[in-house]
């Protein structure tokens, strides 16, 4: 809605614009006189981080509502998976060997984007952290089924960009990890957890204890490749040790390929929050 039209007084853009447009005095120089919204220097100070934290929870927000993105699909997994054509490049053999899953996220993406484009492309957005590797692979995907996807970057101490495949007016950029943690998971219908590092366990594990503790719908939770994450991680000595629950392990399923994730999330039946967390003794 166009803000003149709610109200008689001049608007923010209006007055940012003559703000350019003043005589050059001592006065007009200090940086007292910056408007406080268009001042950076201001908007930076410690004191201004709450402010920070709204802004940049608001701006995605407002953005995903105004392309009218009503339910996402999210990606997480390794930004160093290459590309079969450049597996050559890989530091590790094993880390060429994991290629594949560029490839199956790249077709799970495309069968996902399809779908959702045959109603009105809105629902089941796929979303990645807008990077390279598995990230890069998901927006990819959506582009060959001729749909739009997310990418949710995050500002790093060395080089990096978007992929080219992130729909232009869907890449977005955060400082607070926090606040884009709440991005990925806030129209989540499904996660798909691929092969990765530090960051993708990160993901992976905060999500599932969202879900495990009740704080979460139990939304299909799908981890692609079995023997690596069985490699990487003992589930069962975990439940073993009774740090979690058997019934834990029932909150996300091995899938091995892009047709098997399609056929899991048509098919998951969606349970509402848990009420009590199995395993955990209530107070008396």
């Amino acid at each position: 809605m166009n803000d003149a039209a709610r109200h008689p007084l001049r608007n923010a853009h209006t007055d940012r614009a003559q703000a350019k447009d003043v005589p050059d005095t001592p006065q007009t120089r200090a940086p007292a006189y910056r408007l406080a919204f268009t001042d950076e220097d201001f908007m930076c100070r410690p004191e201004l981080r709450p402010v920070r934290l709204q802004l940049e929870l608001l701006k995605p927000e407002l953005m995903l509502d105004a392309h009218g993105i009503t339910s996402t699909i999210v990606l997480f997994g390794g930004a160093r998976i290459p590309p079969p054509s450049l597996k050559h490049t890989a530091r590790t053999q094993t880390l060429a060997d994991l290629s594949s899953f560029y490839d199956e996220t790249r077709e799970f993406a495309r069968l996902m984007t399809l779908k959702s484009m045959e109603s009105d492309g809105c629902e089941n957005v796929i979303v990645t952290g807008g990077g390279p590797g598995v990230m890069e692979a998901g927006n990819r995907g959506a582009v060959d089924a001729g749909g739009r996807s997310i990418g949710l970057n995050i500002v790093l101490p060395f080089e990096q960009a978007p992929n080219e495949f992130v729909t232009p007016d869907l890449c977005f950029n955060f400082h607070y990890f926090a606040i884009r943690k709440m991005h990925f998971l806030m129209r989540a219908k499904a996660v798909c957890v691929f092969p990765g590092g530090f960051g993708t366990m990160d993901e992976l594990f905060e999500a599932l204890t969202l879900i495990q503790t009740g704080r979460m719908q139990r939304i299909p939770f799908l981890l692609f490749g079995r023997d690596f994450w069985e490699k990487i991680i003992n589930w069962d000595a975990l439940a073993d040790a009774g740090t979690i629950s058997a019934e834990d392990l029932d909150l996300f399923r091995f899938v091995e390929t892009a047709d098997e994730a399609m056929e899991l999330i048509e098919n998951w039946d969606v349970a509402p929050p848990r009420e009590e967390v199995p395993g955990r003794s209530t107070p008396a």
